[in-house]
C-alpha cells in the first residue's frame, strides 16, 4: 500500500496534492465521526476540540497538527461532496455517508 494518498482542496479544482495516508485516514475516521448529519454543523474550532482527544497519540502526540489535518481532510471530502459548510461563521457536516477512502 502506498504510504501517500491524493486529496482535493475544494479551492483548487482539478488540482491533486499527495499527503500522508496513515494520518489522512485516521484524520477522516474522526472527523466524519464527530461531524452531525445536518446543517447548522459545528464551528471549526468545535471540530478541533471534538477530534483531539480521539486521533491516535502515534499519529497526532498531544494532539500535534491536529489543526492543519482537519483542514486538509475537510477541504478535500468538500471537494468530494462528502461534507458541507456554511459560512459566518464556517460550520461543517456531514452529506451522506462516506464511501472508503481510496
Amino acid at each position: 500500500m502506498d504510504d501517500r494518498i491524493e486529496v482535493l482542496n475544494v479551492g483548487q479544482p482539478g488540482k491533486t496534492y499527495r499527503a500522508d495516508r496513515a494520518k489522512y485516514e485516521e484524520m477522516r475516521r474522526v472527523l466524519l465521526s464527530v461531524l452531525p448529519a445536518a446543517p447548522p454543523g459545528l464551528t471549526v474550532a468545535a471540530v478541533n476540540d471534538a477530534v483531539r482527544p480521539q486521533v491516535s497519540q502515534a499519529l497526532f502526540p498531544g494532539g500535534a497538527a491536529c489543526g492543519w489535518w482537519v483542514k486538509c481532510v475537510h477541504l478535500d471530502l468538500e471537494a468530494r461532496g462528502i461534507l458541507a459548510r456554511a459560512t459566518a461563521p464556517v460550520r461543517l457536516w456531514r452529506v451522506e455517508p462516506a464511501p472508503a477512502p481510496s
